[in-house]
């Protein structure tokens, strides 16, 4: 028989994933107080989507190869050497903007696959081989920038990070399309969420109370809503995001409904397990591997597009970012455990804290030692979850 849970049962049954989201609601309202509502600002909301893009399409890729039990300390290395690349063609040799896309492309795909190989087939270590990757791909950008940095990027190429779709459908003072996309969205969470629903009830399991559902669904369009308002009054919608959500719709597919992503949790969950069950345990790491070098060259285009230039020290740290924000929203350390979904809260609450401690002028270095701290209790929270769940 179908049963219904309250909303203290929610709370609990799934305390990892409910407190990253109680823990994001909280720090933006925190920092909308301390600086006095300059951070929820149209323009600065605006500002936030365009500034953390590429940490945010790093985490996606990043989640996956932890939830397979491994570790990339390339991805910032990569970002700049793929970032390079399509300078060097686009800017330096004149180029259209679409070869650099695609040539940073083929150079993620490259890299993917070469560090893939030496993870999956010859069976170093991920950290060890991601580690090297570090020192390789920093000293090849180095070598294609000859030290230098190059700059300006197209128009078309710097519209990849820094465009937006504004009054394709007009609007007095606000960009109606960008409302619009997102009642949309909405439309489609709340239809995904009542199909969700109904089938666990076909399946008797537990479900929230219709009211609490409901409250969900209605809350949920409130934020969403507001979000969208706040770009309409700004500068329309960030193509940047639109490329986001696509990612994020598509990674959450493949780690949810495909048999690579049941096997990619099967691995960092018990690998003697999957292996014994018939998983192809190193196609699957070898593939984990190569989405991410893939997901790393994006993040190279976005981050050289909003920057407007290739630079040798760009990327410098991404990859403690992306980890970050991967192991806030959720992600066990031993692997096996994690979400897309998760990995994007996490990235968005180092996003807002950044933001927020930047607007109310906080040094870097309290910065830095305040996003420890968070990183700290986060995978704290994580090994007091098991330990409970343990001693049940």
């Amino acid at each position: 028989m179908t049963g219904t849970a309250n909303f203290r049962e929610l709370l609990t049954r799934n305390l990892r994933t409910s407190g990253i989201y109680i823990a994001f609601v909280a720090i933006v309202a925190l920092f909308a107080i301390l600086t006095e509502g300059t951070s929820l600002s149209p323009a600065n909301v605006t500002n936030l989507v365009l500034q953390y893009s590429y940490i945010l399409i790093l985490a996606i890729g990043m989640v996956m190869v932890i939830i397979a039990g491994h570790i990339d300390l390339s991805v910032g290395s990569v970002v700049a050497v793929t970032g390079a690349v399509s300078a060097v063609l686009v800017i330096r040799n004149d180029m259209p903007w679409w070869v650099g896309v695609l040539a940073a492309l083929a150079c993620g795909v490259v890299i993917g696959a070469w560090q893939g190989f030496w993870v999956a087939f010859v069976g170093i270590p991920a950290f060890i081989t991601t580690l090297a990757g570090m020192l390789m791909f920093r000293g090849l950008t180095l070598l294609v920038l000859n030290n230098v940095s190059l700059s300006p990027f197209p128009e078309p190429y710097r519209n990849i990070a820094a465009g937006f779709q504004n009054g394709l459908l007009g609007g007095n003072g606000y960009d109606v399309f960008t409302l619009v996309v997102f009642g949309i969205a909405v439309v489609g969470y709340a239809f995904s969420a009542w199909r969700t629903r109904a089938s666990r009830i076909a399946y008797e399991q537990t479900v929230e109370a219709f009211p609490l559902f409901i409250a969900k669904l209605v809350a949920v369009a409130a934020v969403v809503m507001w979000f969208a308002w706040q770009l309409a009054n700004a500068r329309g919608l960030p193509n940047v995001l639109i490329l986001l959500a696509v990612l994020v719709i598509a990674y959450s597919l493949v780690t949810t409904r495909t048999v690579f992503g049941r096997h990619v949790y099967a691995i960092g969950g018990n690998l003697s397990a999957a292996m014994l069950s018939g998983v192809k345990v190193k196609w699957i790491n070898f593939g984990v591997m190569l989405n991410m070098g893939v997901l790393a060259s994006v993040a190279g285009i976005v981050f050289s597009a909003r920057s407007n230039a290739a630079q040798p020290a760009a990327g410098n740290m991404f990859e403690l970012d992306a980890i970050a924000a991967c192991f806030i929203g959720g992600a066990a350390v031993t692997g096996g455990v994690g979400r897309v979904t998760g990995a994007i809260v996490g990235g968005l609450i180092m996003a807002v804290m950044s933001n927020g401690m930047q607007l109310m002028g906080v040094p870097q270095s309290v910065q830095a030692v305040v996003k420890g701290l968070v990183l700290l209790l986060a995978v704290a929270f994580d090994v007091y979850n098991k330990r409970r769940a343990g001693a049940r």
